[in-house]
């Protein structure tokens, strides 16, 4: 039987249904864990509502301190949890090593910001008036994550909200929460306050229960931009604050001056890391039509030599699927591109899959028409779809001709004319020739329909923070 973690304890799951854990690199079976019910889920936020008022009193140096003591937890454990992730989740050991120091970072950024942040403002006006701004914890949090980055999506939502004051009833993907329970017991660890944070392990009907809940003041959620409208009908009833940060189809605009090595690089790391399975992939290339025909050689040599690991000790293969139902979908995606008569870039018997696990080598398309579905819809794997332009004009606007605009990509070997061009994309980060960095400072989230808000950095902060003013006669 798997437990909730609620009002500081251990506490069995109570619901009637039940989900196995896989390793996708293996199949094999990690564990059985029951689900909770919306009872369960009550009492979690019950929990968080009665730590609230004391927790959102303590003082900043204190929120800090907690903070700083998950960050020590996770460094504490780094290889245990990096070699859980990589067996529940599926990614190479390298990209669990790397998330993991981000979601340290991400820790340590909260604890840092909080010291220094403004939490209230006092102003002085004409006829004597005065103003006193004071910013609030927003209340009682729901923050509900995915399966493709677990710790690091974890990270950006609870730091925050900790930092702001908030109490939480934290929701991990059911598909991959071994590593999310165990940073519930480093944050047990830490000793925070009783019921500040807890945790539900629950799916689609929890998550509705407490995103529909009315004492729940606000939704973060990462996942899928459909799933992402349904969040954000069932908040509206109770007026809840929502940040939505969801899918992506982005483009990486290959201008005729860059370095066509180091294109291709970003290229494979932008689209192929994780196994393609991040919203910011950058699945469509544009590329000038003067370079597009050596570009395409060398990103076809490069790619065709990259291997597809099983084992934790393979070094930089491209992982694993995570669920058979994603695996199942990037496979329909490939049929639709062949009814659709898309043009292969790769030889396929250049890869060598594993005979156990659910994986699935690259795939690059060439000349794809815009009306293509595999153009236009977000896949979550290893396939990129390429065009060509002849200038930087129509580049910009085969770009931004999309519904989603999360991120992209400019590689040139002018950086001030990439900034140029990245003045007229409509996304919401914009790399100009490097990988895809997302620093705990910075800003997260997208235009269009890849989401709502932003998460880390100072935007990240806001998002738990209301304004409250006091006018006054000094």
């Amino acid at each position: 039987m798997s437990q909730n973690y609620i009002q500081g304890q251990w506490v069995d799951a109570s619901g009637q249904n039940t989900i196995q854990v896989i390793n996708p690199t293996t199949e094999e079976v990690l564990a059985e864990m029951q689900l909770a019910s919306v009872q369960d889920v009550d009492q979690a936020i019950l929990a968080a509502r009665q730590a609230l008022p004391n927790w959102s009193k303590t003082s900043v140096d204190v929120r800090a301190q907690y903070l700083n003591k998950i960050a020590d937890g996770l460094e504490a454990n780094k290889a245990d949890l990096s070699l859980l992730s990589h067996r529940n989740n599926g990614k190479p050991l390298y990209e669990a090593e790397i998330d993991l120091e981000d979601s340290i970072a991400c820790f340590r950024y909260y604890a840092d910001l909080i010291q220094r942040y403004p939490l209230q403002n006092l102003q002085q006006h004409d006829n004597g008036i005065q103003t006193y701004l004071e910013k609030r914890a927003v209340g009682v949090v729901a923050l509900i994550t995915p399966w493709n980055f677990p710790l690091v999506t974890s990270a950006w939502k609870i730091a925050p909200a900790l930092a702001a004051g908030c109490s939480i009833v934290f929701k991990p993907s059911e598909v991959v929460p071994l590593p999310e329970l165990e940073l519930a017991k480093i944050i047990d660890a830490a000793q925070l306050p009783v019921g500040v944070f807890n945790l539900i392990l629950g799916d689609t009907t929890a998550a509705q229960h407490l995103v529909q809940h009315p004492q729940v003041q606000k939704v973060s959620f990462t996942g899928s931009t459909q799933v992402g409208i349904n969040v954000m009908q069932n908040a509206a009833p109770s007026m809840k604050r929502t940040t939505l940060e969801l899918g992506g189809k982005s483009p990486i605009l290959v201008l005729a001056d860059a370095n066509l090595d180091d294109a291709v690089e970003k290229i494979i790391s932008g689209v192929f890391y994780n196994a393609g399975q991040m919203c910011s992939a950058t699945t469509r290339l544009l590329v000038d039509e003067q370079i597009a025909e050596e570009l395409l050689s060398k990103l076809r040599t490069a790619t065709e030599a990259m291997l597809l690991g099983a084992a934790p000790s393979d070094q930089y293969p491209i992982g694993a699927i995570t669920t058979q139902k994603q695996y199942l979908k990037i496979k329909e995606y490939l049929d639709i591109a062949q009814q659709e008569g898309l043009q292969p870039l790769l030889d396929q018997a250049a890869f060598q899959i594993p005979e156990h696990g659910y994986f699935i080598a690259p795939h690059i398309f060439t000349n794809v028409p815009s009306s293509s579905r595999l153009w236009n819809e977000e896949i979550f794997g290893p396939v990129l779809c390429c065009q060509t332009f002849k200038t930087e004009a129509q580049a910009i606007e085969m770009a931004n001709d999309n519904d989603y605009g999360l991120a992209a990509t400019i590689m040139t070997g002018d950086v001030e004319h990439g900034q140029q061009i990245a003045s007229n994309l409509i996304a919401g980060h914009i790399w100009i020739n490097t990988i895809q960095i997302i620093l705990p400072s910075s800003s997260w989230g997208g235009f269009k329909m890849s989401g709502i808000g932003r998460e880390l950095g100072e935007s990240g902060l806001e998002n738990y923070l209301e304004n409250s003013i006091r006018t006054y006669l000094a």
